[in-house]
């Protein structure tokens, strides 16, 4: 499996954060939070595979990218950036040695973050 680091979804998430559009919870939240597998499909057929992906930091480009098994690492719920699906990869990231990933992770949550601070 070769997941790399998602660029677009990456980029997208920062202009979320920075247009304030992140939920400011905590790690344990995101098992609520999380989109379920029918709210996936969901927004996929209303909104296309590319805007799926810019919800996943992870991209497995050895696998179909209409596919969702292509995509890891999720950060929010289709509408906004939740801090604890951040620290919820960036904690599966390193875990699994994907440190580029684990990394860009760190970056969002020290921006959610630092942005609360204003």
């Amino acid at each position: 499996m070769a997941i790399q680091l998602n660029q677009s979804g990456l980029r997208h998430a920062r202009a979320l954060i920075r247009d304030g559009k992140v939920v400011r919870d905590e790690r344990d939240d995101w098992s609520e939070a999380a989109p379920s597998a029918d709210e996936e499909n969901e927004f996929i057929e209303r909104e296309g595979w590319t805007e799926f992906s810019h919800w996943h930091l992870g991209m497995d480009r050895s696998q179909n990218e209409e596919t969702k098994e292509a995509y890891s690492f999720p950060i929010g719920d289709f509408r906004r950036v939740h801090r604890s699906g951040v620290i919820s990869a960036e904690s599966r990231a390193g875990q699994h040695d994907h440190y580029e990933i684990r990394d860009a992770l760190k970056s969002l949550l020290e921006l959610i973050d630092q942005d609360q601070k204003k």
